[in-house]
């Protein structure tokens, strides 16, 4: 896109929680800034969550609301959340009028209801960009009156308007597919071995408790068949998993990975979440992934995320329930089949969908203009 040809905007983008909604919020921003650099862009976000955090560090403002999630199994709780909802839409109703923007687009997560909900009242055009192939409560509510919804599944028509919808995929941080390396530089660049097989675990940030017990029960497999490790075990189970990996030379666990373009370049097999930014990576790289959905989100969201890989052929799932007696054994058999790891990924790359925040960026001028 030329910036010559694009007017500047301004731009609210509300959501958050998780990097599952920032990451993609944060590549929609870079990819606006990209169509004209005098774009103004103003995050809006939860408080005291990660993206009041991540939003600064890459150069954005971020105003927080005092939302939260409501509390769907200790409803007595939720006496707090309605006051908290009631003082964000009041603070978001002013950030809307103060700000007064193009265009709200909102990512999901429960930060971006009271500021669309206001945007979309104060007859200002908004964007969704629903991540999974089964959409969060906060862009059900929204889709209604929203211009468009940007998608990354087909068959979303299900949940909302069929005219509204576009299927552009899920942006992903740029540093993914900008990578020149090699697997022999990649495994090299982290201290592995190239001539061994590697798989590499990440659970998230913070850390998936199944997929790290299901790993340290497997240590010892592993080892017999020389397979290397890298294990994102996130900060949470850090010490406890340190530990464990402490007997096994061929095993690297740490909290967080920041370089994730190496780290995938390096991997022969994932395992993983099944939340939809993770697999728009593994997509757009072409990796072949054992998936454990958690089973701890709204919906089972990532079971049917799986799912739309797994019955294509794309991906092997494994159930929470069922991970720690099973993983060791699903890893050591795939990992060592040459002509399953390529049809695994090569049925992945099929599904990526490419330059997805340029697509959506085009979907937000189209409503503007």
């Amino acid at each position: 896109m030329n910036s010559n040809t694009r007017r500047p905007l301004k731009v609210i983008v509300s959501g958050g929680g998780t990097g599952g909604h920032i990451f993609p919020a944060l590549s929609i921003a870079d990819a606006l800034k990209r169509a004209n650099p005098d774009t103004e862009i103003l995050f809006v976000g939860a408080e005291n969550r990660m993206e009041m955090e991540k939003v600064p560090a890459a150069g954005y403002p971020i105003v927080g609301l005092p939302v939260a999630g409501f509390d769907r199994k200790r409803l007595w709780r939720n006496f707090k959340v309605i006051a908290k909802l009631i003082k964000s839409m009041a603070k978001a109703k002013k950030v809307v009028k103060d700000f007064a923007p193009d265009v709200a687009v909102g990512v999901g997560g429960y930060a971006s209801g009271p500021v669309l909900k206001q945007a979309q009242a104060a007859a200002i055009p908004t964007v969704l960009q629903e991540q999974n192939s089964y959409p969060g409560v906060t862009n059900k509510m929204l889709a209604p009156k929203a211009k468009a919804i940007c998608t990354a599944y087909p068959g979303m028509d299900r949940f909302f308007p069929a005219e509204t919808i576009v299927l552009t995929g899920n942006p992903v941080r740029a540093a993914l597919t900008a990578s020149t390396l090699t697997r022999e530089q990649a495994c090299e660049a982290l201290g592995f071995d190239p001539a061994k097989p590697l798989l590499f675990v990440t659970g998230g940030s913070l850390g998936a408790r199944t997929i790290n017990r299901s790993v340290e029960a497997a240590l010892k497999m592993f080892a017999e068949k020389q397979i290397q490790v890298l294990w994102q075990t996130g900060k949470l189970y850090a010490d406890e998993c340190a530990k464990a990996a402490e007997s096994y030379p061929l095993v690297k666990a740490m909290p967080f990975i920041a370089d994730m373009a190496t780290a995938y370049r390096a991997a022969d097999l994932v395992v993983a979440r099944a939340g939809a930014g993770t697999i728009s990576e593994l997509e757009l790289l072409g990796k072949p992934a054992i998936l454990i959905p958690s089973p701890n989100v709204a919906e089972d969201h990532q079971r049917k995320n799986a799912e739309a890989l797994t019955s294509r052929g794309a991906a092997i799932m494994i159930l929470d329930a069922d991970a720690p007696a099973e993983l060791g054994e699903k890893v050591c058999a795939l990992i060592s089949n040459r002509d399953a790891l390529l049809a695994l990924g090569a049925a992945a790359a099929s599904l990526a969908k490419e330059n997805s925040a340029e697509k959506i960026v085009d979907v937000i001028y189209s409503v503007v203009l």
